[in-house]
C-alpha cells in the first residue's frame, strides 16, 4: 500500500500564501487520484480539493476555489497544495489522500482509501 507524509505546514499571516507538499511512497502513485482535506478544531474533515491520476483535471471545494491550486508531479511522486490569500477561517490540519479510479481523469466520486498523518496551518489575524 501508498503511504502519505504531508510536509509545509506552519503559521501565517492572513493575506499570505502557503505551499503544502505530500510525499508518496510504497505504492505506483501515477495510479491514484490524489486529494487534500481539512480539519478543523470541533469540525469533521472536509473536502478541499483533489486531483487526477495523471494531473489533467482538478475539483476544488467552494470555499478554497480561486485561492488553491492542486498539483502533482508523477516523477518525484509527489501532490502539491498552493495556497494563496489565506484567511484565518482556513486554519486546520490538511491531510493528503489517495484513492483508485475508474477513469484517468475522474476527480468526483473517489473513495479515498490512503491517508497522510497531516500537517498544522494556522493563519493570524
Amino acid at each position: 500500500q501508498v503511504q502519505l507524509v504531508e510536509s509545509g505546514g506552519g503559521l501565517v499571516q492572513a493575506g499570505e500564501p502557503l505551499r503544502l507538499a505530500c510525499a508518496a511512497s510504497g505504492g505506483t502513485f501515477s495510479t491514484y487520484a490524489m486529494a487534500w482535506f481539512r480539519q478543523a478544531p470541533g469540525e469533521g474533515r472536509r473536502f478541499v480539493g483533489a486531483i487526477s491520476r495523471s494531473g489533467g483535471n482538478t475539483n476544488y471545494a467552494d470555499s478554497v476555489n480561486g485561492r488553491f491550486t492542486i498539483s502533482r508531479d508523477n516523477v518525484k511522486n509527489t501532490v502539491y497544495l498552493q495556497m494563496n490569500s489565506l484567511k484565518p477561517e482556513d486554519t486546520a490540519v490538511y491531510y493528503c489522500a489517495a484513492g483508485f479510479t475508474l477513469w484517468q481523469e475522474q476527480v468526483i466520486g473517489v473513495s479515498y482509501a490512503f491517508w497522510g498523518q497531516g500537517t498544522q496551518v494556522t493563519v493570524s489575524s
